[in-house]
This record gives structure tokens, C-alpha cells and sequence, in this order.
């Protein structure tokens, strides 16, 4: 649960007159206190000053990048987007002194070819080979409103050999993200130690609804960034 947040507001600017797939979007954005006075001075969390991550409605697309801090609280990034459709972009930003992070969210519409919903299901297996590596999550228990951990184990896909030479990531053995599926709920979370080179990597977090929840867990080995998304189901208490 996040505390000691500054109160923050901000403003989305586009350059570009329309929004293709496929096309370079510049973007920019103004963070601003409740008084609509720019923030000047952030502080450094996970190696960067901003975190943006992009996802599809539908939660089938995930990007996770960083702009570039231009001062006088704005940011400056120029991205694409891969197909037509609507496009949730959300800020993360830690005014300097704040207990925790400030959340900002935008909606983007992108023209273009709009592919087939995915529906978004639990997955029935927790199980999945990507980029060549078999990535197991668990978790100790599932519920809302309280503590949990999630472990999740990678191993090489063709040999079954746990990995134990990862690589930092943003200066953690490994990001997670969880987003639930009416995407209100937004959570970004860090392994509870900074040490170990795997197989498994550990996050504690809190799920405040019940609901289904799509978790994107992000690693680093031999130099490449590995994405494994799993889709959970979280029961009430």
C-alpha cells in the first residue's frame, strides 16, 4: 500500500496531429502539484525519475519505458504504438521527499487497424515458456486485503536447468506489474530483496479488490529483457 504520497496533477501533450500505428508519437508530459505549479525536483526510484508503462484496453499489449526529464517537471518520450485501438499510459513520478510514488494516467486512440479483442481468463496453467526460459509463478496465498507473496521460478526451457545468473534490472533482480481488468487498478512491484541471481525471484504485494488481474513479471538475462505475462484470478478474503 502506497504512503506518504504527494498529491500530483499533469498534463499530456502530443506532437503530432494524428495518431497512426506504427508511426513515431511524441510525447510529452507536465507534472504539476494540486496548485497547478510544476514540480522541479524528483527523486531517482529504480534508477530512473520516471517509469511509464503503455498497455492495450484489452491488456494483450505491454510497454514498459522511460522519458527523458527536460526539467520544470516536464518529460519528453517518443514512442509507437502497434496497432490501432485505445491505449492506457500510465506515469509513475516520485517528487523529491515523498514517501512514495505519484500515479498519472492518460488515454491515448490510435488510428488504425484495431486487431481481435483478447479475452482476458485466468490461465489455468501458471506455466509459461518465453524467450526460451520456463517461468513458473506461485504464490504463497491468493486473496484481497492482505499481504502475499509471489515467487516466480525461471528455469531454461530446453534442459530444465534453473536459471541462476540473472542479470540486474533497473537495479533489481526483477520488475512486476499488476493491472486488473476493468484496468483501474494499477500496481507496479519490486522483489523484497535486491541480492540473488535466481531461480526464484520473490514480490510482496497487496491486491485491494477482488477481480481477475493481469501480472507481467520482467527479468534480465544475457543482456536481453524477458517478459512473462500471466493472468490470476483474486478472490475476496
Amino acid at each position: 500500500m502506497q504512503k506518504n504520497v504527494v498529491p500530483t496533477k499533469s498534463d499530456w501533450k502530443i506532437s503530432s496531429q494524428t495518431l497512426k500505428a506504427n508511426e513515431k508519437i511524441p510525447i510529452a508530459i507536465f507534472i504539476k502539484d494540486k496548485s497547478n505549479k510544476p514540480i522541479t525536483k524528483f527523486d531517482t526510484v529504480h534508477e530512473k525519475l520516471m517509469h511509464l508503462i503503455i498497455v492495450s484496453k484489452d491488456l494483450s499489449y505491454f510497454s514498459h519505458i522511460h522519458p527523458q526529464y527536460k526539467g520544470n517537471g516536464e518529460f519528453n518520450i517518443t514512442t509507437t504504438f502497434p496497432a490501432g485501438g485505445d491505449y492506457q499510459l500510465i506515469a509513475e513520478v516520485t517528487p523529491h521527499g515523498a514517501g512514495d510514488n505519484s500515479v498519472e494516467k492518460h488515454w491515448l486512440h490510435i488510428a488504425g487497424p484495431v486487431p481481435a479483442t483478447v479475452p482476458l481468463v485466468p490461465d489455468r496453467s501458471l506455466t509459461k515458456v518465453v524467450d526460451g526460459l520456463k517461468v513458473t509463478l506461485a504464490f504463497d496465498h491468493i486473496m484481497t486485503d492482505m499481504n502475499l507473496n509471489m515467487t516466480f521460478t525461471l528455469r531454461d526451457a530446453a534442459t530444465n536447468k534453473p536459471i541462476n545468473n540473472l542479470q540486474p534490472y533497473l537495479g533489481a533482480m526483477g520488475h512486476a506489474v499488476a493491472i486488473s481488468k476493468d484496468l483501474k487498478t494499477y500496481l507496479h512491484i519490486h522483489p523484497l530483496t535486491v541480492t540473488g541471481k535466481g531461480p526464484k525471484v520473490t514480490f510482496m504485494t497487496y491486491f485491494p479488490k477482488k477481480g481477475v488481474y493481469k501480472i507481467w513479471g520482467q527479468f534480465q538475462y544475457e543482456n536481453r529483457v524477458i517478459v512473462a505475462p500471466f493472468v490470476v484470478n483474486v478472490p475476496e478474503m
